[in-house]
């Protein structure tokens, strides 16, 4: 039984970013292909999102062509494909308040936000130092952050602390405090909905970016490989080898089921195709009843 079909749909891409960027101290190692995607939950009569993209003008659009992101699609194309549209949307999940995860806030009017308290607030404490110590918002548009408040303004916004079990049935969220960003966190699908379930999902955020965060720089996943954190952290790489470790143990080390959405290989993992936009759908897991959006 699975009640939740899971994809992973790419919105735009970098082609070539820096890999010391997705993995800590590899200096002159050349670069990899970073896409920027977004993940969608279906199931027990919801539509959710982890993460929402995004916007692509303004400041969002500033942001975008600074990191070289290619082919921008809005959500209402990129969701087109997997036949849905943004109105039926009803939770987004927001894993840290970074441009390309909490810029699209506007595209998704009928949802709910969940966001850690401390991510939020501390981006506001962020934006209010002085110019000098402005690397800390390298990849945060302040705009996004502004909306969030508004969206805390119409009860749109949910602001949790730690851990909470069951946001929808089945999916939980995780902190992961001081790690990739302030209050990052990640999602888990519990897709038995068993409490101790045989067929959890992990769904990392940014926590993990590619598949040598986790089996470290030789890349086969084995055990005996050590966690490598992301390269680009304003909090602390101890945290961020404590949270791999956690997501690891809730997916009873099966690192297949840790889900890295910045991995342009996990088409090599999971039924993908690409759609006529240039972009790649990668189907997780279908719910039952549910029919393939990537075969046929």
């Amino acid at each position: 039984m699975s009640d939740y079909s899971i994809w992973v749909c790419e919105y735009s891409y970098v082609k070539d970013y820096h890999k010391s960027g997705v993995l800590y101290g590899a200096h002159n190692q050349g670069h990899v292909k970073l896409p920027y995607c977004y993940v969608v939950i279906k199931g027990r009569d919801h539509i959710a999102m982890v993460d929402v993209g995004y916007n692509d003008k303004e400041y969002g659009k500033h942001l975008g062509d600074k990191f070289g992101v290619e082919n921008w699609r809005s959500p209402k194309t990129v969701l087109g494909a997997i036949g849905i549209t943004p109105e039926e949307v009803d939770t987004c999940f927001i894993t840290h308040a970074h441009f390309d995860h909490f810029g699209n806030v506007e595209d998704f009017p009928n949802a709910k936000f969940y966001i850690q308290e401390r991510e939020i607030a501390k981006w506001v404490w962020a934006m209010s130092l002085p110019d000098r110590m402005r690397w800390m918002m390298i990849a945060v548009d302040p705009g996004d952050i502004v909306r969030g408040v508004g969206l805390a303004r119409d009860k749109r916004l949910v602001t949790v602390d730690g851990s909470v079990e069951n946001v929808l049935p089945g999916i939980d969220l995780h902190a992961a405090f001081d790690s990739h960003t302030y209050g990052s966190m990640w999602v888990t699908v519990r897709n038995d909905g068993k409490e101790q379930s045989d067929d959890t999902w992990v769904l990392a955020g940014d926590l993990v970016y590619v598949f040598e965060n986790i089996s470290g720089p030789g890349g086969a996943v084995d055990l005996d490989k050590i966690y490598t954190p992301v390269g680009l952290a304003v909090g602390s790489q101890t945290n961020l080898v404590m949270a791999t470790e956690e997501m690891m143990k809730q997916a009873n080390y099966e690192a297949k089921r840790v889900i890295p959405v910045h991995e342009e290989r996990i088409k090599d993992v999971f039924p993908s195709c690409t759609t006529s936009e240039g972009l790649r759908i990668t189907e997780i897991c279908l719910a039952d009843g549910e029919t393939s959006k990537v075969s046929g």
